[in-house]
């Protein structure tokens, strides 16, 4: 049945979710990188849902901008007042008018939820020739569930909630897991049935099973022996619980897939990323957004990768942070580099230690090793720029541009004034301070005329020693003898 396409997906996400205590509203709270909601849709869209039906309520706005955006094929039904799960449903009568195949019924809050399960599910109802189907687990400590009560042919008869339960159905491990897969025509019949008479006092969804049993329509309950993929998020602790759950899968299958991890455990790789056979990532390392590393490539100890390309053999070695960048194949960053958003590294450049670059372009096999800031510039290849370099590229109001050609040589503890244009071949003397054009092959030399006094050194030791005895006697000294014989320019220390 995959790829039909004749079934519809409802997903309720239309609560606050109080227990989160957040303004966010809770389907947007990430895993990995991405809404948990979106993980619900995105299993649906898998298994090869026709359409999506996403009902919201609290937050409806965020919702629609922040999902609507990934999953445009997607219809929101607004749900004004919650009154519960069934009046959710009840709400999308008219965005599904017209649909004939099943109604796929999921919670938007259940973000390990799987196509396969999905398919295996909607084929089993398919199969069975029922109304009505609902998805069940046993479970250890069933407390907080919808108990599953079956009838004596094993048909499930009714769906009771917790606090609505006697205490022999208290009894009862098998639970709903809040998956239902249902015929157009026999969904709405049977919620317009359904009444609030009930401990909370709303809809129950749960009940339509119960209407459709009573009324001679045959109901199943399909029983999967994986609960973990049904579990819901309610506070941030679960949250967290989830996310390690998909942080596990994700990270196992990029093993199978041919990437080393050399630390399982601690490697966080969101959902977006894409990594290629080869690569090494070693403990602690973070990938994050649109992140995309080619093969053979090697992310050291630490390091925080977002929205970043490696290419391929590129590396990064430890406790780098790269937000927005690119490094060209061979190329090596690290340790301690910051690469900001615009910096483009050339194949086999090299950035290293305490090395901060934003929006440059590094040309191939230049260099930038120690202690610089690079920034609104364009470097061409085999320049070297010495440690202690830094553009200065804003001038308070406006950002201006360095250009560096070919096969230039920065001395270090440079300052390069923009804009400016060093030419290629040409050399700048260490320490200096340049505002003004290089010519090609020439040498930039921009220091303050060094001066030395001499026997300074002397002149200070006599009069710390006049001003200790003055100190030591009691009595105000006054300074005078040798104040003729101090250098010129002295600072009077």
């Amino acid at each position: 049945m995959t790829g039909t396409q004749d079934w519809t997906a409802v997903v309720l996400a239309a609560g606050k979710g109080t227990r989160m205590k957040s303004a966010l509203p809770k389907v947007l709270h990430p895993l990995l990188g991405r809404p948990m909601l979106s993980w619900v849709l995105q299993a649906a869209t898998d298994a090869g849902a026709g359409r999506l039906a996403v009902v919201v309520g609290f937050g409806r706005d965020r919702i629609v901008e922040t999902v609507g955006a990934e999953f445009p094929q997607a219809t929101f039904v607004l749900q004004e007042e919650q009154r519960g799960t069934g009046h959710a449903v009840l709400c999308c009568r008219e965005a599904l008018s017209g649909v004939d195949g099943p109604i796929l019924i999921l919670c938007g809050d259940t973000p390990l939820i799987q196509a396969a399960t999905l398919r295996q599910f909607l084929e089993a109802h398919r199969s069975s020739g029922a109304a009505a189907s609902a998805l069940t687990f046993r479970a250890d400590n069933p407390h907080g569930y919808g108990r599953i009560v079956r009838d004596q042919a094993g048909n499930l008869a009714k769906i009771v909630e917790q606090k609505d339960a006697t205490p022999q159905e208290l009894e009862i491990s098998e639970v709903n897991a809040g998956v239902y897969a249902v015929g157009a025509q026999e969904l709405f019949h049977a919620l317009g049935c359904i009444t609030p008479q009930n401990a909370q006092g709303e809809y129950y969804l749960p009940d339509i099973v119960a209407v459709l049993s009573s009324g001679g329509s045959l109901v199943r309950a399909h029983r999967v022996s994986e609960a973990t993929d049904f579990r819901g998020i309610n506070h941030r602790g679960e949250l967290a619980e989830l996310t390690e759950v998909l942080r596990r899968r994700r990270n196992t299958q990029l093993m199978l897939d041919g990437v080393t991890l050399e630390s399982p455990g601690s490697t966080h790789v969101e959902w977006s990323v894409t990594l290629e056979s080869d690569t090494v990532l070693e403990p602690g390392v973070r990938l994050e957004g649109r992140t995309r590393v080619a093969q053979g490539c090697r992310v050291g100890t630490g390091s925080v990768l977002k929205d970043s390309t490696l290419l391929a053999g590129a590396v990064v070695r430890p406790y780098c942070v790269l937000d927005g960048a690119r490094v060209g194949p061979g190329a090596i960053v690290g340790p301690f580099a910051h690469l900001r958003p615009g910096a483009d590294i050339g194949a086999a450049a090299r950035v290293g230690n305490f090395v901060e670059v934003k929006n440059v372009k590094l040309g191939e096999r230049s260099k930038a090793m120690h202690l610089t800031y690079l920034g609104d510039a364009e470097i061409g290849a085999g320049t070297n720029i010495g440690a202690g370099t830094i553009t200065c590229n804003y001038d308070g109001q406006t950002k201006h541009h360095t250009t560096i050609g070919d096969d230039c040589f920065v001395g270090s503890d440079s300052v390069l004034v923009a804009p400016i244009e060093i030419g290629p071949g040409a050399y700048v003397a260490a320490g200096s301070v340049l505002t003004r054009n290089v010519p090609s092959r020439a040498l930039g030399i921009g220091r303050a005329r060094q001066e030395n006094k001499p026997g300074y050194r002397d002149v200070l030791d006599r009069r710390r020693g006049l001003r200790s005895a003055g100190e030591d006697a009691g009595s105000a000294t006054t300074v005078g003898e040798g104040t003729a014989s101090e250098p010129e320019g002295s600072t009077g220390a």
